[in-house]
């Protein structure tokens, strides 16, 4: 099997949208808060990567309020969820093929 760089997606390439994305895989949708706290990072650097998810419509934001207070939450958009399945296919052949 030759390797081919163009079957891996550049978005991905980060763990960071890479713990995003399978968040978002197992859960329908979910808060900042709650994915903040999973993957533990900063405010600003969880937002600068679920902007860059949002940019390329991989994922969609829902802002909304809980009484006073505002909620943001996401979920996954069909080409976000087919897009990281075939990157993942993708390292799964890769490393199925080096045994």
């Amino acid at each position: 099997m030759d390797f081919n760089l163009k079957k891996l997606n550049k978005v991905f390439d980060n763990r960071i949208r890479v713990g995003i994305m399978s968040a978002l895989i197992m859960n329908e949708q979910i808060s900042f808060k709650d994915l903040k706290d999973f993957l533990d990072l900063t405010d600003g650097n969880l937002a600068s990567h679920l902007k860059n998810l949002e940019d390329n419509n991989y994922i969609v934001v829902h802002k909304g309020f809980i009484g006073r207070k505002t909620n943001t939450t996401y979920s996954i958009t069909k080409l976000g969820k087919e897009s990281f399945q075939e990157h993942l296919a993708y390292l799964e052949e890769l490393i199925k093929n080096m045994k």
